[in-house]
């Protein structure tokens, strides 16, 4: 009978141990990579409260995360807002060390879910010191050269990871119509051929996707590689009159030709994250566009990965902001937005998030489909297998190599658009070994005018604001030593036809601005420019290198000019400017917009009906 009781408890003893073991095993289903990804995110899923899958839809500014509020509240997402750093000139390493702070705050909680850094890295990791800063997409469409984005996106990836943000707020895929709007020159082109083209900025950024996977899927290919988001859905670039974040006006056949191919390439090509665009599409809030978000983009593209708000994204359905954010916060997420860039008051959104759910205004499938998305993003990034970065990268951040390429991709960005009149000797490529030559003008010695808006600051700023090669330091690398190169921001006339100059270099262009700030209905250079062009290029033989991020009005200054070229907004490496100029590389680029003569024929794009441009889209002289 002993015997017989001792083998019962035994047996007891083992199945509970088995079910404990069982139990144990289970609660780390979700941690193990070797499960199927969709088995880990349901497995995750049955384990949530409802405060901690509201958490996760929640991105927050780095200026109010800490690791206490992300244990708390459960956040999803932490992100720096254009000029959102640790400390002024910030190292790699404090970036790191930033990073791992606010996520150990995440993984302190009670099921460990790692949160994501974000960061805008539009043209390079602009908001970082010491980056390398390619030029801005307008340049890069004129290269029509989508293997040297795709380059460019690798490089980009690594000096982004070289401060442990494993996300980035790219590519712009805007179809950008109308040269008036602040963010045109975040426009590959106003040809979506060309811009569905450049989505290749997608497998740099995240890795190849392999091949016969499932389409729509979001992707990560290592450790070396970031997300990206294609950005902003749809129609941003259609606006009236070019104006930001207002309505774009247009036929459903004009939507699918014009503003959303890059959308296919992209879904295609495995991009993990979507952004909305703030503004409207025949009145109707994209932020709100549940027929878009969820019709379309969810469900006709089978787009896998998580749509995301852009900055006070939702705030922006009412007006004025704000104004009713219950119904802000209702309309938003039940247009299917799963990510909601709040970006500073959380509680108050989470509060009003839990009281739609709760009252079945937000139906818990709409907030498991949001959670679900977050999560397959999250696994496939191997986020919860490498939540912690180190400083093994930190190497990458503004390395030779990738100065090496960004001073290429200025290369085939310049387009020549005038080389002296008929009949008279070209101006270009310039006499290295002239004796004397003039460097004029408020963007030859200026790495912040040079690199334009989210550079450093989100508006950009003039100055020396981070290391690179100014365009007048390029061109005293190339001359010959003997060669005398006099620099004159501003001069008057009668300086310029004193000095026995050979030839003058006049850089001007727009002043760095971003967003709404570069919204402009008359698209001037700014003076002193058209004062020194008309100073200079009066007086001696001249070359205007023009710095804008976008088609201005030059025109009237065409007679007076010897020659001139488009160089966009090149970023840091000015060398490459100089390296054209002076015939060391031929002019490549073609214009990726149309060149008008006068604002008032805008909007004019490639193939309109009525098409009188000053240089046609796709113009450029090779010297």
């Amino acid at each position: 009978m002993k015997r017989a009781t001792a083998s019962i408890l035994l047996g007891i003893l083992v199945i509970c141990c088995c079910n404990e073991a069982s139990n144990a095993g289970d609660r780390t289903l979700y941690k193990d990579p070797n499960h199927p990804l969709n088995r880990r995110i349901n497995d995750l899923m049955k384990r949530m409260t409802l405060e901690e899958k509201l958490g996760q839809m929640v991105q927050i500014e780095r200026s109010v995360a800490s690791p206490q509020v992300m244990s708390k509240y459960f956040i999803g997402i932490v992100l720096s807002g254009g000029g959102s750093v640790p400390a002024p000139q910030a190292t790699p390493e404090a970036w790191v060390d930033m990073v791992n702070e606010l996520q150990r705050g995440s993984l302190s909680t009670r099921l460990g879910i790692p949160m994501i850094y974000g960061i805008d890295g539009v043209h390079g990791h602009n908001n970082v010191y010491n980056a390398t800063i390619f030029p801005h997409n307008i340049g890069l469409g004129a290269t029509r050269d989508p293997q040297l984005v795709k380059r460019i996106g690798a490089a980009t990836a690594l000096e982004i990871r070289a401060t442990g943000i494993p996300y980035t707020f790219a590519p712009t895929i805007a179809v950008c119509r109308d040269p008036r709007w602040g963010r045109c020159y975040e426009s590959y082109s106003e040809d979506p051929s060309i811009v569905r083209a450049m989505t290749e900025l997608i497998p740099g950024l995240q890795g190849d996707i392999p091949p016969n996977s499932r389409k729509g899927v979001p992707y990560l290919g290592g450790q070396d590689k970031v997300i990206a988001c294609a950005k902003h859905y749809v129609g941003d670039g259609g606006t009236t009159n070019g104006i930001n974040e207002n309505n774009t006006i247009a036929t459903w056949h004009q939507v699918m030709s014009i503003h959303m191919p890059a959308y296919f390439n992209s879904i295609i090509k495995g991009v993990s994250t979507v952004m909305v665009s703030y503004s409207s599409l025949n009145g109707v809030k994209m932020h709100a566009n549940r027929d878009l978000v969820t019709g379309f983009l969810k469900k006709n593209l089978r787009f896998r990965g998580f749509v995301i708000s852009d900055w006070q994204g939702i705030d922006r359905i009412t007006s004025p902001p704000h104004a009713n954010y219950t119904y802000s916060i209702l309309a938003g997420v039940n247009a299917g937005i799963d990510m909601i860039m709040v970006p500073y008051n959380y509680t108050e959104f989470l509060d009003g998030l839990r009281f739609l759910v709760e009252n079945n205004f937000i139906s818990m499938s709409r907030i498991d489909d949001a959670v679900k998305r977050i999560l397959r993003v999250k696994f496939v990034m191997g986020l919860f297998e490498h939540p912690l970065p180190d400083y093994s990268m930190t190497k990458y951040l503004g390395s030779q190599e990738h100065r090496e390429l960004a001073r290429e991709a200025v290369r085939k960005s310049l387009v020549l658009l005038k080389n002296g009149d008929s009949g008279q000797k070209p101006l270009l490529p310039l006499d290295k070994h002239a004796p004397k030559i003039l460097v004029a003008g408020t963007h030859a010695d200026d790495i912040g005018n040079q690199c334009g808006g989210w550079t450093i600051q989100w508006q950009g700023q003039s100055g020396n604001i981070t290391s690179g090669t100014t365009i007048l330091t390029a061109i005293r690398k190339t001359v010959d030593p003997k060669t005398e190169v006099v620099f004159s921001e501003n001069p008057d006339s009668g300086y310029v036809k004193q000095n026995g100059f050979s030839y003058a270099v006049v850089v001007v262009g727009e002043l760095p601005y971003a967003e709404t700030n570069g919204d402009s209905l008359n698209l001037t250079l700014p003076e002193p420019g058209p004062g020194i062009i008309s100073n200079v290029c009066g007086s001696v033989r001249c070359l205007v290198v023009l710095v804008t991020g976008r088609p201005v009005v030059i025109e009237p200054y065409l007679g007076q000019i010897d020659a001139l070229v488009a160089a966009w907004l090149p970023g840091t490496e000015g060398q490459g400017v100089a390296d054209v100029l002076f015939g060391d590389f031929g002019f490549t680029g073609r214009l990726p917009r149309t060149w008008f003569k006068t604002v008032d024929q805008l909007p004019m794009n490639v193939g309109d009906e009525h098409y009188d441009p000053l240089f046609p889209f796709g113009y450029g002289l090779t010297a």
